[in-house]
């Protein structure tokens, strides 16, 4: 499979590629804003995509407002713990800002409402282990991100992809059963200048999908971010999946919106649900 691409222009991060077939602004650190938004437009028009996504402080809301964009989903405070973080899109193919199956949506985000803020107490089996993952995991984490996602918008199959992200402010967690075998992970992509993080790549092999083992880790993971200094956990979750929607609200996460056909995931484009967490001096304490 292509993976999508990535561009560094100006301090700021640029993906594009026919995986998700758009260009998404993953960061937007420089104060020649219509300079990055021309530059999306080109890249979009030139290659045919049907979407532009960017993830922007607020104080360039009115610049991507101006050329098209709206807002999809909103996290107050996300930047530094005082700028709004602004999930703004724009469709040059007008179909694709369609959700498919709106039902089904509205269904997942009912059914995490009823559940919203009802944790309890989970423990890992014993002789089973959860631990921040390294480089000498990342075989390990590549076998199992493939045995879930037999396709993703990043190279995450690759072990050397993912050793690259760890020197990339991205932290990886996991779970390995009695037997030494790594049964599930995820990832915290860190902004620190920003003060927050992406809470991603949740992955559970088949056989032991529903022991919360999802909640556990995302539980470790606000402990680790808090003492790192970051003030926001937010999360991209596919919205269709009811499970990871749920994990997130009853751990207090607050819904911010959803964005249509985003996200390349398992060889479909899949809408995405967003959720954000202010991660306040309690949970740095937090025990899992």
């Amino acid at each position: 499979m292509q993976h999508d691409s990535m561009i560094r222009m100006t301090g700021a991060l640029i993906q594009h590629g026919p995986a998700s077939d758009r260009v998404y602004l993953m960061k937007l650190s420089t104060s020649d804003v219509p300079r990055i938004i021309r530059f999306m437009e080109d890249l979009a028009a030139g290659n045919g995509y049907s979407k532009l996504f960017a993830k922007v402080p607020g104080p360039a809301e009115g610049w991507f407002h101006a050329r098209g964009f709206r807002v999809e989903a909103r996290v107050p405070g996300m930047f530094t713990g005082g700028k709004d973080g602004c999930f703004m899109a724009k469709y040059p193919k007008r179909e694709r800002s369609r959700i498919r199956d709106p039902k089904r949506v509205e269904e997942v985000l009912k059914a995490a409402g009823r559940q919203a803020g009802r944790t309890s107490p989970q423990a890992l089996p014993a002789a089973w282990k959860m631990k921040s993952l390294g480089p000498d995991d990342t075989p390990a984490m590549a076998r199992a991100f493939r045995d879930v996602f037999e396709t993703y918008p990043f190279p995450i199959h690759d072990p050397e992809y993912l050793r690259s992200t760890m020197d990339a402010h991205v932290r990886y967690f996991g779970v390995y059963d009695g037997g030494g075998r790594l049964v599930a992970l995820s990832s915290a992509e860190m902004d620190p200048a920003g003060s927050n993080a992406e809470m991603t790549d949740f992955a559970t092999l088949q056989p032991f999908r529903g022991r919360g083992l999802a909640g556990m880790l995302l539980a470790r993971m606000e402990k680790d971010m808090g003492r790192a200094g970051i003030r926001t956990a937010y999360t991209i979750a596919r919205a269709h999946a009811t499970g990871m929607n749920i994990v997130f609200a009853r751990q207090g996460y607050a819904f911010a919106g959803t964005l249509p056909n985003n996200t390349q995931i398992k060889g479909d484009l899949e809408s995405m649900n967003v959720w954000h967490k202010h991660l306040a001096s309690g949970d740095r304490t937090q025990t899992v």
